[in-house]
């Protein structure tokens, strides 16, 4: 499933007049709500574990684990556990691209082209023209999420963005906003190569260092290896279990972090002051600014105001005029998280879950600033967000067909002979298909990965996926030419952009 992820921020919907100015004695008892709310999505959703932080005028107000790191296991998960945070490492990243443009190495509009000769896009003039700015806005013209099967199949983030070259754009440059986890990742290395430095290092060195984040990191690894990390997890015939370990390395700037709710208050508590941390400014705080500005129109939100993409942020505007910035972090495979912030009442919320995603993080966020600033939800959030997910969830798994009722009376496959062979195709390289005991093996991606073809009528197979943006059954269709052979193969999760076609290049009985 494409979480990934961008989900339109639902401001509050109280109206203009109301006198909504935060409070020391309000942000304490909204969060004693939220508490009871945490509590109470744990046992109403069963999701394993969770974690809140509240700031409030660079203070941390409330921070508290809840529920366990890994289901059928007792150790709990608290503020120090550490949550992959999937996409809201984008505001995390636009901040480390900050604090370089603050020290004058780069600047948001330096183009692409100049920080890293190699990389292309589609379009030779975007290629010259488009700026670390375009891709942290999301507005390079680059399909929705493109890239991201690539790293699925298994490719590494250096040849992933090679073989963005090869993708056609959408849109036309800068006209519209679609969400690229792999553009806004070649924006972040390529800043990074300015300092000589890799992404890695230049997180470590410019933010989590200075700001005492001992437990964040850019690497999967160093997740792994926390003592204190939660396990993601995915409902499996109603049992939430974890089931599969993501490693987002290859697009680390745009979902690879790794951190727990107190190392982010740390974060939150910059972000909010303008750059500064324990009274040094760490990035500069006209550069930090910059990264709140809206770049491009994402949509409206339910209180009728647009709603922006900014660099690395969702941008919003509240009806008493208050900015709004937020980002969610979602991976099917188990994770969810969100932040908002409220910079003019130095006030802002972060939720961490190991669960795939079901607009809890969301829901809680929403309904403690609802609390701090109204002192009652404005909106049920809880439905919102549980239907908007529900609704994208839906939307996801139409892409597929639904393969969960074999026919009846299949048509019978031609000789299996007769696909066996290697298949080419530009963006998604080789796929092969081998025959062994009489069954038929795709084998997809750079380490040639096997999945099993089962049959399903006449030139139809189904194998199983279990990726970040496709699990389940997807269909590999066959054209048979002439000769009784196949000339083309098409793999189903790949070919949502009409892409995924592979042709004949070698038949294994020649």
């Amino acid at each position: 499933m494409r979480f990934g992820f961008f989900l339109i921020l639902f401001l509050a919907t109280a109206t203009a007049g109301e006198n909504t100015a935060a409070t020391l004695a309000t942000v304490k008892a909204a969060a004693v709500e939220l508490e009871k709310l945490a509590a109470n999505e744990i046992r109403a959703t069963g999701i394993p574990g969770l974690a809140v932080v509240v700031v409030y005028k660079d203070e941390v107000i409330f921070a508290k684990g809840f529920g366990v790191r890994e289901s059928g296991k007792k150790d709990a998960v608290d503020a120090d556990t550490v949550f992959q945070l999937a996409s809201l490492s984008k505001p995390i990243a636009s901040t480390v691209v900050a604090s370089v443009v603050g020290n004058g190495l780069a600047t948001w509009d330096s183009r692409i082209s100049d920080l890293d000769p190699g990389f292309e896009m589609f379009d030779p003039w975007v290629t010259r023209e488009i700026t670390v700015r375009d891709f942290l806005a999301h507005r390079s013209g680059l399909p929705d999420h493109a890239g991201d099967d690539l790293e699925d199949l298994g490719f590494s983030r250096a040849e992933v963005l090679r073989r963005l070259r090869y993708q056609p754009p959408n849109s036309s440059f800068r006209s519209a906003y679609a969400y690229t986890n792999f553009g806004l990742t070649e924006a972040a290395v390529a800043v990074a190569r300015a300092t000589g430095k890799s992404w890695e290092d230049l997180s470590e060195e410019q933010l989590y260092k200075p700001l005492g984040m001992s437990s964040t990191s850019s690497r999967y690894e160093d997740f792994l290896n926390q003592p204190n990390h939660a396990s993601g997890h995915v409902l499996v015939d109603g049992r939430w279990m974890p089931k599969y370990q993501r490693d987002p390395d290859a697009q680390s700037p745009a979902g690879g972090v790794s951190s727990s709710v107190n190392d982010l208050a740390k974060w939150m508590r910059l972000q909010l002051a303008g750059g500064l941390f324990k009274g040094r400014q760490v990035v500069a705080a006209d550069a930090l600014s910059e990264t709140h500005h809206p770049q491009i129109l994402t949509g409206f939100n339910l209180n009728g105001l647009p709603a922006f993409y900014g660099l690395g942020w969702n941008v919003g505007y509240d009806p008493q005029g208050r900015l709004r910035l937020s980002h969610s972090g979602a991976f099917s495979l188990g994770a969810s998280t969100a932040v908002f912030l409220v910079p003019a009442e130095q006030l802002g919320v972060a939720v961490l879950t190991n669960a795939t995603p079901l607009g809890v993080a969301e829901e809680l966020a929403a309904l403690f600033l609802d609390y701090a600033l109204y002192g009652k939800p404005t909106a049920d959030w809880l439905k919102i967000y549980k239907d908007a997910f529900a609704k994208m969830q839906a939307a996801e798994a139409a892409e597929i067909a639904d393969y969960s009722h074999p026919p009846t009376s299949p048509a019978p496959a031609a000789p299996l002979a007769s696909y066996v062979g290697t298949y080419a195709n530009s963006f998604f390289g080789e796929a092969s298909v081998v025959e062994t005991d009489g069954s038929l093996t795709l084998l997809l991606g750079p380490q040639k990965t096997p999945h099993a073809l089962i049959h399903w009528s006449r030139d139809t197979f189904v194998y199983q996926t279990a990726s970040e943006s496709s699990a389940g059954q997807a269909g590999v269709f066959f054209s048979v030419g002439p000769g009784g052979m196949a000339t083309s193969l098409a793999v189903e999760n790949l070919n949502t952009l009409g892409e995924g076609t592979f042709q004949r290049t070698v038949s294994l009985k020649d």
